[in-house]
């Protein structure tokens, strides 16, 4: 198998890049795309920025008030079962 062609680039006076053509549609990268700029062994890392910032479970946990009387797990798993019952019951 031939080696792949190496794609270049060059840096302007004021600093910006314009990655190829090829790169930017096998990655889906439209313009505006924000992307994460690492230094590496090798050179730079370009990475797009996560569409959400990460959470945790503690930073989340308790955000959707309920009210109402609460269920058991025992009652929780009859509901979803007689729902999948209803929805997937053949004809």
């Amino acid at each position: 198998m031939p080696a792949p062609e190496k794609l270049t680039t060059t840096v302007s006076t004021k600093g910006q890049i314009i990655l190829p053509k090829a790169i930017r549609q096998a990655l889906s990268w439209k313009a505006g795309k924000k992307l994460i700029v690492e230094h590496a062994s090798e050179g730079v890392l370009l990475k797009p920025l996560p569409v959400f910032a990460r959470t945790r479970n503690k930073d989340v946990f308790g955000c959707l008030a309920f009210r109402g009387v609460t269920k058991t797990v025992a009652e929780m798993k009859t509901g979803v079962l007689a729902e999948a019952k209803r929805r997937y019951a053949r004809s």
